[in-house]
């Protein structure tokens, strides 16, 4: 006599790992440091955030003139303050006037990863212009990938205002710059702030976005203020 054979199929659902090409999520990425900020002392300890980037960064206005104080890393140090009153906050700039992302990847590991920071913010994409997509994503990518690997919580910043850009057309050198932030923000899944979406409702009269400018290329602090309020939304409880 035969014996019957019975195959048993068993059907697993598919489990995923992780959140892979898509930026972080704003409510959770920073939330251990958003912990931080709230520890009263004793306990507290102090936080640093290095800004790293181009002379907007920097605070170049009217070059040469260097406005810090109305520049948008110590803007977001003063609303971090409102926000966290018992925070020890530190805001530590190594943006240099005229560089690119090529430069400040090869002065990176000295003047930025040498740093003990918590958050890193990178911002180059006005003056990467000079060196194409491709050899700024690199660079870019390169940056990112090894704040990583030390453990940084990194956010990306898409390029504040030029004037003299044709913003009428979608397909501009800004805009394609700006679409490639945010392609480098989810392929690593870090932060972005997107400062060109910040100052979009003003692309459109030009008389307007004038307003914002101190010149051509570098915002005046009305136009800082947007860019942190963008990186704000970052620390929000």
């Amino acid at each position: 006599m035969k014996k019957a054979i019975f195959i048993l199929f068993i059907f697993l659902p598919i489990v995923t790992f992780g959140q892979q090409n898509q930026v972080a999520d704003s409510a959770t990425y920073l939330s251990v440091i958003k912990n931080e900020l709230q520890i009263k002392w004793s306990k507290n300890r102090t936080l640093n955030l290095v800004f790293h980037g181009h002379s907007v960064p920097s605070g170049y206005f009217r070059t040469p003139f260097v406005n810090t104080l109305g520049a948008y890393p110590h803007l977001v140090l003063k609303k971090l303050k409102e926000q966290y009153p018992y925070a020890v906050v530190n805001t530590i700039v190594t943006a240099i006037g005229g560089e690119n992302a090529e430069r400040g990847a090869k002065r990176f590991d000295v003047d930025v990863l040498s740093l003990k920071m918590y958050v890193l913010f990178i911002d180059y994409s006005l003056n990467d212009r000079n060196i194409g997509l491709e050899r700024a994503y690199k660079a870019w990518d390169e940056m990112i990938k090894k704040a990583i690997a030390k453990g940084i919580k990194v956010i990306l910043l898409t390029p504040s205002p030029d004037t003299k850009v044709d913003y009428a057309n979608p397909d501009n050198e800004l805009a394609k710059h700006a679409a490639q932030v945010r392609k480098l923000a989810a392929d690593n899944n870090v932060g972005l702030a997107d400062s060109y979406k910040a100052f979009e409702f003003l692309y459109s009269d030009k008389v307007e976005l004038d307003k914002y400018m101190a010149q051509f290329n570098h915002p005046n602090e009305l136009g800082h203020t947007l860019i942190a309020n963008e990186i704000m939304k970052w620390f929000k409880l």
